[in-house]
Order: C-alpha cells, then structure tokens, then sequence
C-alpha cells in the first residue's frame, strides 16, 4: 500500500527547532512572514537546552571598558586566526542586539542588585562578558523561545525526519521527509529553506551530544542540495565526558567542577596537569586539558576503562552542593555515584563542530540560492577552537538575520519552480530503505562509524591513522549496500537510524579528508606528524564530493581589531 504523503506549504521552512532554527522562525513571524519549523525532537528537548556557561555580549556592565572590538579580537584569536573576521564583527556588533531580543521576549538573567545583568569571566575573555542564567543558560534561552514561538503561534512539526532539501535547478524549493512514529510523508514546499540542524560530534563513540542528535544531518542535507563543507576537521573535544554507563557516555561533567578546585589525577594517582600547563593546571583551555589526558590515557597511565580521575571530594561538602548541583545529581542518577566522596572516571569527549556548512558571513546563504544555515551546522565564527559562551550568542544574531535574508529573497522570487523528477527522487529514496532487506544492521555500522572517528580522528590525529580510517569507511560504505531497515510498532526509527548512518558516513569522509589534508598542529586539530602551526595553512579548508578538498584565503583582520589582540591575564579564571 502507498504511504500516505501530505503536501505543505509555506514561505520559509525551518529545519531543527533549537536556539537558531526557533529565532529565526520568530524573526519571520514578527515580520508576518509564513514559517514553518520542523523538528526531530521535541522542541522542549533540542540541544540548545543543554548549554550551561553562558551567552556573550560587550555590555559592559561589570567592566565598562568592554567593547565589542575587544570581543571580536578575543574570539579571532582564540580561533587561531581561523575564524572570519567579517562573521566576527556581525555576531560580536550584532550580540547587544541579541541579548536584548531575549530580553524583550522575557528571558530572566542573573543581575546585580542594582539590576544590571550580571556578567562573569568564560573562556579566554579580556573583559567579563559572559551573561547567564544560573547554570541552565540554554535551557532558559530554549524556554524563551519556545514561549515566544507559542505566543506568535509559529506552527512546529515535531518528529518529523527530513531526508532531502528539494531543489531545481541549483534553487530550494521545499524539503521530504517522514513521521517518526507512522511514517506519514511530508511534502513541503517552501521558497527558502534554514537549516539549523545541529552538528557532526554524534560520529565520534564519546561524544555530550544525545543518542540520535547530530550525527551529520546538517551535512548530508546541505551537501547533497549541491552546497559545500568548511574545516569538518576542526572538532572540539571536551575534557571531561563520563565513561559509564554506555548509553550515556560522553555526558559532560561541567567545567565548573575543575574551576571549583577539582584536580585531574592518572591511574598512578599523579596530578598530571603539572607536566602540561604548570602554571594554569586544571584551569587551562579545553584543548589543552583534552591534549593531556588523551596523552595520559595513549601512553598508558590512564584507568582500566580508558579515563582519568577528576577528583573534587577534597572540596567542602557544601560547596559541591552549592556550585556543582547538576554535577552532583547527573553522577548520583547515572552511576550512583557520590562525588563528595569519590572520584569521576572521565576521558575526552566530542563536543562542538566549529566547522560546518560553507555559507557567506552576510547572510549564512549558501551556495544553493534559498538555502541558508546557521547555529552549529554552520561555519565562519570559530575557527580551531571556539571562545566560551560564544554559540549562544551566535543563534540568536544570525537568527535574526538569516531570517529577513530569508524572507527577502523569497519577496525577490516572481515564481517558485519546482521539479517532480526531484520530488520522485526523494520519495524513491525512502520507499528503497523501507524495502532494504540486508543482512547489515544499521546500529552495528553506526557504531563502526564511531569506532572509525574515535581510533583514528579523535584528539591527536597522524597521516597513517587517517588513511587507515579511511580505508575503514569504505568498507563500511560498501556494506551499507546491504543494510536492513524494519520499522516496527513502535515506530519508524530504525529508518531514521539509515538516514542518520548516511549522514556520519558523508561527515566522516569529509572530516577525515580534510584532517588529513590539514599538516600542521591547530587549536583543536593536533597532527603528532605536525606539531607545528603552518602559516601556508592559515586558510580554510572547503569540503565537497564533487570537488574534493579546496583551500579558501581568510581575509584579512581589521587593524582595529588587531591592535586588541592580546594575551588573556589568567590567574584564578577557568580558560573555557
């Protein structure tokens, strides 16, 4: 029997309802603009809701010498000059903006007495600049906007897979997907397309994002509309992600806790931190920390399960209880695990592409017209490590700005073509899964996937690991061929489960290819065959499966934010 397919329109389709893909919508919608968002997750669920720091912006409301220069010059150098120094200026000029929006739709932010919104030191910051909420920023951000959503009575579709962008002609116009519980078919037609659907860290075996939540999506979606990938390679791992239990490994346990006093021990009960960064220890940057327990681990001083010790039992009960809560309750709820007595096994962990879709800093347009990407399936702020408290505040200024870029273009259109040749490609593209019948099981090369990325394009990378892992996809390219895909009564999940495996294979290729083409040691990107910064290489690296790897020139950083390019006095302040 035919599967049931209804057919939608609308004038901008939303792709992922996080931070990005609800302001933009909220933007169209104040604008009078038809939206629809489309997600696969509940939208009280997205990923948004798990950042904890904080959000930043050059308010000035506890160092009034902060300006918005200084904050671009921050994050440009801590992208070790990867990062687009015109993406920069628009989201650090863009970021009062940003925090005012959330203002305006009744975000509540931690104040001053007087009322001034409170702001803290979060990463490599000159000024405090980092606004928040307790230690739920994200969670109350989503809130926020989901409320505003709700008020505008922006229309979402939850559990809704989308397997391909439409287009015709190098131009979107529309997007397929399915129902995740009865398969239902979505037709959509729309005049332009934004997607925000998360990054590629879900490829990795360890990794704080959720089961099924950025596997490549973003990706394989954009790639295959005939857009382009930037610096996939460039990937940040986080210090400290739980081992156990398996289905919640990579689960973060907050830098909070080194930046109470927790002190990071190897199986042989040494303080190694001391051998790494002797002056900052436990309070150096990520990619430091992870470079170092990753050492340990490699050379054989790590547990029996593959981690290191983070320690905070030394510290007042009471200050855990006060400063670490969520820390305290996820150990206590996942491994009955009291920290105020005992140590947490953690190992480095995926945490953020800074890499992503190849769109322009104007707009986030891609190379397809109508189709644009923002939040973290984008690229451009970053570079090879992204300054703390920054993605937040990210979503919310080209939210809003990709969202009347948007609405714009589709106000230029004097008709909309569309292709049923491409529409029939789609639906043929489900319909031949559902009939796949395979001895392969997808979970199983899912996890290959992330067997692959974790042993030869984790933390320190080598040309020999990465051209073994790339012998390794294609053999698991070839075994996808013969796959089984059986929904169930529960629902059509193991077909999701086929399309998020596309997804990691497309986002493994493109990373390893470019890690590998990527000879020098950067930020987040440690080659031990190239342990030195290569200024030949200062550029990005431009991913298709068309054209393979092109390198891209970054313009040059303006002379004013130059000048404010500086070493970040660090006594005392957690570096990330």
């Amino acid at each position: 029997m035919a599967a049931t397919e209804q057919r939608l329109s609308t004038t901008v389709l939303v792709i992922g309802t996080g931070g990005a893909g609800l302001r933009a919508s909220v933007e169209l919608a104040e604008a009078g603009v038809d939206v629809l968002a489309v997600g696969k997750r509940p939208k009280d669920d997205a990923h948004t809701s798990l950042a904890a720091g904080g959000i930043n912006a050059a308010l000035a409301t506890m160092d009034p010498e902060d300006t918005w220069q200084q904050h671009a010059a921050d994050t440009l150098k801590e992208s070790y000059l990867l990062g687009d120094p015109r993406t920069t200026e628009i989201v650090t000029r863009g970021a009062a903006r940003g925090i005012d929006d959330l203002e305006r739709y009744g975000m509540a932010f931690a104040r001053e007495h007087d009322g001034r919104i409170s702001q803290r030191f979060f990463g490599a910051h000159t000024f405090r600049r980092t606004a928040f909420a307790g230690d739920y920023t994200g969670l109350e951000i989503q809130r926020t906007l989901v409320r505003r959503a709700e008020q505008l009575r922006i229309p979402v579709l939850e559990g809704v897979y989308i397997t391909r962008i439409l287009t015709h002609e190098g131009a979107v116009f529309g997007a397929y997907g399915f129902d995740l519980k009865d398969g239902t078919r979505y037709r959509v037609h729309a005049d332009a397309v934004i997607l925000a659907a998360g990054g590629h860290t879900r490829i990795w075996r360890r990794t704080s994002s959720r089961r099924d939540e950025n596997t490549g999506d973003s990706f394989r979606l954009a790639v295959e509309a005939g857009a382009r990938l930037r610096d996939p390679e460039l990937v940040q791992f986080h210090p400290s992600g739980i081992i156990e239990p398996e289905n919640a490994a990579g689960t973060l346990v907050s830098e909070a806790a080194r930046g109470e006093g927790g002190i990071l021990r190897n199986a042989l009960g040494e303080r190694y931190m001391s051998r790494y960064d002797p002056e900052r220890m436990e309070l150096s940057t990520r990619d430091r920390v992870a470079l170092a327990s990753y050492t340990e681990i490699k050379e054989g001083r790590g547990t029996e399960k593959g981690g290191v010790w983070l320690d905070v039992s030394h510290l007042p009960r009471q200050t855990i209880m006060d400063r670490l809560p969520r820390v305290y309750q996820t150990l206590l709820d996942l491994q009955m695990l009291d920290i105020t007595r005992d140590p947490v096994e953690v190992a480095p962990t995926a945490h953020y592409s800074m890499g992503g879709v190849w769109v322009r800093p104007e707009d986030h347009s891609t190379d397809v017209r109508g189709l644009y990407a923002i939040g973290e399936a984008s690229s451009g702020l970053h570079g090879a490590n992204r300054l703390g408290g920054n993605s937040l505040i990210e979503l919310l200024v080209y939210g809003r700005i990709t969202g009347r870029a948007a609405a714009a273009y589709s106000e230029s259109l004097t008709a909309q073509s569309r292709s049923a040749a491409a529409v029939a490609e789609a639906r043929a593209e489900v319909d031949e899964l559902l009939a796949a019948d395979g001895p392969e099981n997808v979970r199983a090369l899912q996890r290959a996937v992330r067997n692959t990325m974790t042993e030869h394009a984790g933390v320190v990378r080598d040309e020999e690991g990465l051209r073994t892992g790339l012998a390794e996809l294609a053999v698991i390219e070839k075994r996808m061929e013969d796959v089984g895909v059986h929904p169930d009564i529960a629902g059509f999940q193991d077909l999701a489960h086929a399309f998020d495996l596309k997804a990691a294979v497309l986002a493994a290729r493109a990373t390893l290819e470019a890690a590998l083409e990527r000879r020098e040691t950067r930020g987040c990107h440690n080659r031990s065959d190239h342990p030195d910064m290569k200024e030949e290489l200062r550029v990005n690296l431009v991913w298709s499966p068309a054209t393979g790897i092109t390198r891209e020139s970054i313009p040059p950083v303006p002379e004013e934010i130059a000048s404010l390019m500086q070493e970040v006095p660090t006594d005392g302040k957690l570096q990330e």
